[in-house]
């Protein structure tokens, strides 16, 4: 079974910074397994932004890798009008597109910060969507 995620860059930038923790595993499913990420082009910007900070020291090459890799794996959709407010403003495309991607798939956004989001049960954290994908949920 396939699942169709928004990753939050959080859960990139974890993935890079520790590649055996459950984010790391969570990239490694949305680039060669069962996790289809859904994007748009001002995610994508937003994850060139956040893993390009000199803070991270990520290598260039690592990361247009990355980037690369997931879009050739992703599905595109438009952010749509969302009821929720959320407290942070950069965070509304990711739920807006995951909401727009929900209208015909089920879909999870995945993130280390449940607290930005609606409680729903389709917002986890990277642990959760490993669960769902060990066991099978739908």
């Amino acid at each position: 079974m396939m699942y169709y995620a928004v990753l939050d860059t959080n859960v990139l930038v974890s993935a890079l910074l520790k590649n055996a923790s459950n984010p790391g595993q969570v990239v490694a499913e949305a680039l060669c397994g069962r996790i289809i990420p859904v994007l748009n082009d001002e995610i994508l910007a937003e994850y060139e932004d956040v893993l390009l900070r000199p803070k991270f020291h990520f290598p260039l090459h690592a990361v247009r890798i990355l980037l690369d890799d997931i879009k050739k794996r992703a599905v595109y959709a438009d952010a749509g009008p969302i009821e929720d407010v959320l407290s942070d403003a950069k965070d509304v495309v990711f739920y807006a597109v995951l909401m727009e991607q929900r209208k015909d798939e089920n879909a999870y956004l995945v993130t280390g910060n449940l607290k930005h989001f609606p409680l729903r049960t389709y917002i986890v954290t990277p642990k959760e969507m490993l669960d769902i994908l060990k066991n099978g949920l739908a």
